[in-house]
């Protein structure tokens, strides 16, 4: 039995992330609700003690860090690999997902704060520029075919798929369209595919849902 621990509303990027991985390994789990603006429980520190933060999957009594391929690793005879099997593929994925975590999801909470039409059009030219560059490695390493990871969702479609109903409540609050079929074709097309596949679609937050969450979030600070 796997124990994860994830942010409230299932809203938390990393513990979507979490919860595609396992799915797609028909990991049976438990799902502990942890509320991520409110203090932290004392099975989260127990758990995650250095960092502190979700999501944290136990394996056998034993916490797991870079759970996705902890997940991909241990159940290999369960589904599809995750992780693609050729080394280089491994790393540009992991460079893409680098790239998602630590550039445009950032940029994104910019522009949920940004204040006046000069500031949020500067971050809107970022954030284009981002999913530009998502769109051409979409173009390049998918090869045709409908997912990053080819004919069927893999590392990378998780690791930017667990972003898209943030991308979403993004577009609503900016008054912007991230993820445009003229400018990002490929990957527009691909964003609607990830949706509607059986691993992702009970899984991906509504946009709206995510609003009330971020409201929560304003009123407890």
């Amino acid at each position: 039995m796997c124990w994860c621990s994830a942010a409230s509303s299932r809203a938390s990027p990393f513990s979507i992330r979490v919860q595609l991985a396992l799915k797609l390994k028909s990991v049976e789990y438990e799902f502990v609700e942890e509320v991520f603006y409110a203090n932290k429980s004392e099975r989260l520190l127990n758990a995650n003690p250095v960092y502190q933060k979700i999501p944290v999957l136990i394996h056998d009594e034993e916490s797991c860090d870079f759970i996705v391929e902890y997940i991909d690793e241990v159940w290999t005879g369960n589904g599809p690999s995750i992780l693609p099997s050729d080394p280089y593929e491994r790393a540009i994925a992991r460079f893409w997902a680098a790239y998602m975590d630590n550039k445009c999801f950032p940029t994104m909470k910019e522009l949920q704060t940004a204040s006046g039409d000069e500031a949020k059009a500067i971050v809107v030219g970022k954030l284009n520029e981002c999913f530009t560059l998502l769109d051409e490695a979409f173009v390049k390493y998918s090869k045709g075919k409908a997912f990053f990871g080819g004919d069927d969702v893999g590392y990378l479609d998780f690791a930017l798929g667990c972003y898209l109903g943030w991308v979403k409540a993004t577009e609503i609050i900016g008054g912007v369209k991230l993820l445009d079929e003229s400018r990002t074709p490929g990957l527009a097309g691909w964003a609607e595919r990830f949706r509607s596949h059986d691993v992702a679609k009970d899984i991906i937050p509504e946009a709206l849902k995510l609003l009330e969450l971020i409201g929560y979030v304003q009123e407890a600070q």
